[in-house]
């Protein structure tokens, strides 16, 4: 005798739960741009560091929670239609900003590899677990300043001891409460959705 939920199938992200429908690629199109969407909301969340030209944003969070929830694929291109739009003047990057000269330019690059990454790592179990959350999004972030604190040192001018500190130490704290609060999330969404299925 068992009890145990109807199994999700193996290499399946959230987003592939939906519905089937007639239209995939309508839906896979609506959910990249309402991923685009969600990151440039989450942007606007943003609490200025002093000495720092990079605001605590709540796009770092919205960027892993999209990879994970929408996959590689999708993630990639949510990503990068949320940096391309950006680029080309709409002010959804952090703070109502646009454009290309940016020092925080990197981290949206950052976010565009690491959605694609984590959503990868999805697609393998990587969001069903608790632990496999946290390593999941610490990857993320990980991959996220790996690519921002350089780009900021560059751009800046500031040497890459002073871009870790403007652009990474203030921030470990928030990022080890965004991945809590993930750890919590995803695997309650799984742990939900495969009782549904």
């Amino acid at each position: 005798m068992s009890t145990a939920a109807a199994p999700v199938r193996s290499g399946a992200v959230l987003a592939d739960l939906l519905p089937a429908a007639r239209h995939r690629y309508a839906v896979d199109a609506a959910l990249v741009l309402g991923g685009a969407a969600l990151t440039g909301i989450a942007a606007q969340i943003a609490v200025p560091v002093p000495g720092s030209p990079v605001p605590v944003t709540g796009q770092t969070f919205a960027a892993l929670l999209i990879g994970t929830a929408l996959g590689a694929r999708r993630g990639f291109l949510s990503l990068a239609l949320y940096a391309l739009v950006g680029m080309a003047g709409v002010p959804w990057f952090a703070e109502a900003s646009s454009g290309w000269s940016m020092p925080s330019l990197g981290y949206v690059f950052g976010m565009l590899l690491a959605a694609t990454v984590v959503g990868a790592l999805a697609r393998r179990g990587g969001d069903r677990s608790v632990p496999r959350t946290a390593g999941t999004m610490v990857l993320g972030s990980a991959i996220i300043y790996a690519i921002g604190v350089p780009y900021l040192a560059l751009s800046t001018g500031m040497s890459l001891s002073a871009a870790v500190a403007a652009g990474l130490t203030p921030f470990l704290i928030g990022d080890a409460l965004k991945a809590a609060l993930a750890m919590g999330v995803l695997p309650a969404a799984w742990k939900l959705l495969g009782r549904r299925g």
